[in-house]
């Protein structure tokens, strides 16, 4: 019995199918490399907000019921916030934090220090001075911590009203901390994201 070869036409489909073959692994291990990265981007975004609120987080239950110098000058305001506080695109906030490590007291500074936060450029950023009662003229260090923010509120909780609700103000320069802080975030890709904070006995 004679053994029969492939014909032209079959060796043509032969190769037809293993080029499709070819191209569907070759898609489906784009779509897998296009997906990872999709995956390795949310996560590094998810780190960032979370880093953003930890820093957040420990600056608020760090607040200290201390007044600064304002451009040289002293007064009694030992918190700030609501519309264009520092220069803000939308809300922020400012006021003196404790707690900021210095081991037997090695670097020629306190543990106090005066942060705030803003919206610049639909980024978030945060400001923070070495010494409190800073030399007129010094400017504030400036980290971004958080981008594509599209919003920024505070809201400040000063105990009860006459309904018996908390009473929440969109605006606050008080010589007394408030009872509770309320932040408010719009991101592009992420929405509303809110975030309430009771102040410490100890700051009060």
């Amino acid at each position: 019995m004679r053994n029969r070869g492939f014909t032209l036409i079959e060796i043509l489909i032969a190769m037809a199918i293993f080029a499709m073959l070819g191209l569907a692994s070759t898609a489906l291990l784009s779509t897998v490399i296009d997906s990872d990265e999709i995956s390795s981007e949310k996560f590094a975004r998810l780190q960032q907000l979370q880093r953003f609120m930890l820093i957040l987080e420990r600056d608020v239950q760090q607040a200290m019921p201390r007044a600064v110098r304002m451009e040289g000058q002293q007064n009694s305001i030992v918190m700030r916030g609501g519309e264009e506080t520092d220069d803000s695109d939308a809300g922020g906030l400012a006021f003196v934090r404790g707690g900021w490590h210095n081991p037997k007291l090695a670097l020629p500074r306190s543990t106090l220090q005066g942060v705030a936060y803003r919206l610049r450029e639909n980024k978030l950023e945060r400001l923070n001075t070495v010494y409190v009662d800073s030399v007129l003229g010094t400017e504030p260090k400036v980290r971004e911590i958080l981008d594509n923010v599209t919003n920024f509120t505070v809201e400040f909780n000063t105990g009860g009203s006459e309904t018996g609700e908390a009473a929440w103000h969109d605006n606050y320069i008080g010589e007394t901390l408030p009872r509770g802080i309320r932040i408010t975030i719009t991101l592009a890709d992420m929405g509303e994201i809110q975030r309430v904070f009771a102040l410490t006995e100890q700051a009060s």
